[in-house]
C-alpha cells in the first residue's frame, strides 16, 4: 500500500498510551499501533528512501535501565530517512535534520570549522538559508561559556557553544495528517535543510572508527 496519512487512531492511540504507560494498554491496542501507527511510518519512509537515503524505524520501547521513570513506552514514534528525522506523537508531526550529538572528532572538526572566517561565515549563511523556510536551527547541549581554546569574544562565539545542532519543525495537528500531504511536508523539510547538512557533511564528516558520540 502506498503512504496515505496517519488516520486519527494513531493519535487517540498515542493519547491513550500517555494516559496509561503499562504493558496492558500496550498488548490491548497492539493491533492499532501494528496498522494505524508503524504501517503508515513504514510506508512514508519507504516512498522517501529513492530521495533521501536509509531508513530505520525506533524501537517502541524506553531504555529505562538509567531513568528515573520507568514507563515502559516511548509516547512517540521515531524512525530516521538518510540523516532526517521524523516523528509522530499525540501533539502531531515533527521533523528533524543535523547533528544531535557529536562525537568528540567531530566536535574537535566542528569548532575548528565555524572559528574559520570562511566555513564559519559559510555555517551563517547555511542557517540563515534553513531559516528562510520558518525552520528553526537551534544548538543542543549548549556551553555555559567558550570552549576551551577559543575567545570569548570570537564573533561566533553561539555557534562555538553548541555540541550538537539541529534543525527542528514540529506541526500541531491539522486535518492534512490524515492525507499523503503529510509526505510532503517531510520532503519539503528535507529539501529545506539541504544547505546545514552539506556544511556539516563537508566540514564535519562521520565520526571515526572506535568514537563515541557523548
Amino acid at each position: 500500500m502506498s503512504f496515505s496519512g496517519w488516520p486519527e487512531e494513531a493519535l487517540d492511540f498515542y493519547d491513550g498510551l500517555v494516559a496509561d504507560n503499562s504493558k496492558t494498554y500496550w498488548t490491548a491496542h497492539k493491533d492499532i499501533y501494528d496498522g494505524k501507527v508503524l504501517r503508515p511510518m513504514s510506508e512514508l519512509i519507504e516512498e522517501l528512501a529513492p530521495e533521501f537515503g536509509q531508513t530505520k524505524i525506533f524501537r517502541p520501547y524506553r531504555d529505562v535501565r538509567f531513568s528515573k521513570d520507568k514507563t515502559p513506552y516511548k509516547t512517540h514514534i521515531g524512525a530516521m530517512v538518510g540523516s532526517g528525522y521524523v516523528q509522530l506523537s499525540a501533539d502531531g508531526l515533527a521533523a528533524g535534520e543535523g547533528m544531535y550529538v557529536m562525537a568528540p572528532d567531530q566536535l574537535a572538526r566542528y569548532r575548528e570549522a565555524v572559528a574559520s572566517d570562511r566555513s564559519g561565515s559559510a555555517l551563517v549563511d547555511a542557517i540563515t538559508a534553513v531559516e528562510r523556510h520558518d525552520i528553526a536551527v537551534q544548538g543542543r547541549d549548549v556551553l555555559k561559556a567558550a570552549p576551551r581554546g577559543y575567545p570569548a569574544d570570537h564573533p561566533r562565539i553561539g555557534l562555538l557553544r553548541y555540541k550538537g545542532i539541529v534543525a527542528w519543525k514540529q506541526w500541531p495537528v491539522e486535518p492534512w495528517l490524515e492525507t499523503v500531504a503529510t509526505k510532503d511536508r517531510i520532503a519539503d523539510f528535507l529539501r529545506a535543510t539541504r544547505p546545514l547538512t552539506a556544511w556539516l557533511d563537508a566540514n564535519v564528516g562521520r565520526p571515526a572508527s572506535g568514537s563515541t558520540a557523548g
